[in-house]
């Protein structure tokens, strides 16, 4: 089985060209960045990461990066599931997303991620939280939300233990997230921090508290 199997894909009403990747999650194809890795090809190729417990700030580098992959514009897909760890303090929310557009050494990136468990939270303010967009290192999570209160956060449904499909549409210095089977987005960020022509690799990312779990990941890249 080849690690990565590209397709090319012609869009007509676009006049542009899509490379399809689907990405083996498996050992030869991620590098674990202040986390730890595993895989297991027996279901079907899926990375188990949990972040490097020595790492105590948030919104950090804590992910497993694909090798090999430069990526601008077009889209990403894969499905993430989150467990809090038996020792997770009482603030993980199930910390699970992905990082784009990452650096050579990891000291720049956008990042999407999940709370899990704030999708069916009782408190409506922690279900506003849901969904989080952050750019390292200038922007994390705790700046955006005091500078720019609910711009970059917003509420979806979704809950723990479950399989959550992420779809990532970037395009220059924006980025739309859809879930799961829904036709509207759950995020819509205009101005990512990097700029539009920031150029870089993809993550499977996880914060504190969090076993992370990640499955059929495709990227589709504009040419």
């Amino acid at each position: 089985m080849k690690s990565i199997i590209i397709l090319l894909v012609v869009c007509f009403l676009t006049s542009k060209m899509l490379y399809a990747q689907k990405i083996v999650l498996s050992d030869a194809n991620l590098v674990a960045n202040k986390v730890y890795l595993s895989t297991d090809k027996h279901k079907g190729f899926i990375a188990r990461v949990v972040k490097d417990s020595t790492i105590v700030a948030a919104d950090e580098p804590t992910f497993a990066r694909l090798k090999n992959v430069s990526f601008k514009n077009g889209r990403v897909e894969l499905y993430v599931k989150s467990h809090l760890l038996p020792t997770a303090p009482q603030s993980a929310r199930g910390f699970i997303g992905l990082a784009f557009r990452i650096n050579d050494d990891n000291t720049k990136f956008e990042c999407i991620y999940l709370r899990p468990t704030n999708g069916r939270a009782e408190d409506q303010l922690r279900r506003n939280h849901s969904i989080q967009y952050f750019s390292y290192p200038d922007y994390k999570f705790t700046r955006l939300r005091r500078d720019f209160p609910e711009t970059y956060e917003s509420y979806a449904d979704m809950e723990l233990n479950k399989w959550i499909k992420m779809t990532i549409i970037l395009k220059d210095n924006k980025a739309v997230l859809y879930l799961n089977k829904n036709t509207q987005p759950s995020l819509i960020v205009n101005d990512l921090k990097h700029g539009a022509n920031s150029v870089g690799s993809i993550g499977l990312f996880v914060d504190v508290g969090t076993i992370g779990y990640f499955r059929d990941l495709k990227i589709f890249i504009e040419e």
